[in-house]
């Protein structure tokens, strides 16, 4: 398949995942993130705000704020910059999702990226939705990149190019790769 077919067959299975498998799935990957020792020496994560096809970050947000430094993305044009999330001090943004007020902070700080993603595959590829705006932001970090998602996303293999960021491991409810 290529990436549309793939885009478009994801988008067909994360349909029939129910709203109580998304919790579920979500309090899974939790778990094995908090699992992993580059989490635990971590200090400050880059985790997302999902859409409703994502895996949910809702949990995440709420267990980690106060334990770690949390930050978000923000749509900035054709690039996401990096902002410092609370609660108190967010509005509706691109896409329709929550995101922090504030100065945007430079991206060196960062250990640790949570990243969403369309799919991704056994070999640590992942295939996001087709604007590029993870790779060009994972592409100047030094951080250690967590693809999450549905086990429905992991497939055997994905088609990558030059400019496709692999991460260094990828979580799903039932495994760590």
């Amino acid at each position: 398949m290529n990436k549309q077919e793939i885009r478009k067959e994801i988008k067909r299975v994360k349909l029939g995942i129910s709203k109580e498998d998304r919790e579920a799935a979500a309090m899974e990957v939790m778990a094995k993130i908090e699992s992993l020792s580059q989490f635990a020496d971590a200090k400050n994560i880059l985790l997302y705000n999902a859409l409703p096809d994502e895996l949910p970050t809702e949990c995440m947000l709420n267990k980690w704020e106060g334990e770690k430094n949390l930050f978000l993305p923000v749509v900035d044009g054709d690039n996401l910059v990096v902002k410092r999330y609370d609660k108190e001090y967010v509005k509706i943004g691109a896409f329709g999702i929550i995101e922090p007020l504030g100065a945007e902070i430079d991206s060196d700080i960062i250990d640790f990226i949570i990243v969403p993603a369309v799919a991704f595959d056994r070999n640590l590829n992942r295939l996001g939705r087709g604007k590029g705006y993870y790779d060009r932001l994972l592409s100047e970090s030094k951080a250690f990149f967590a693809g999450v998602g549905y086990h429905a996303q992991l497939l055997n293999n994905i088609p990558v190019e030059e400019h496709d960021i692999k991460m260094n491991c990828i979580i799903t409810e039932r495994e760590i790769l």
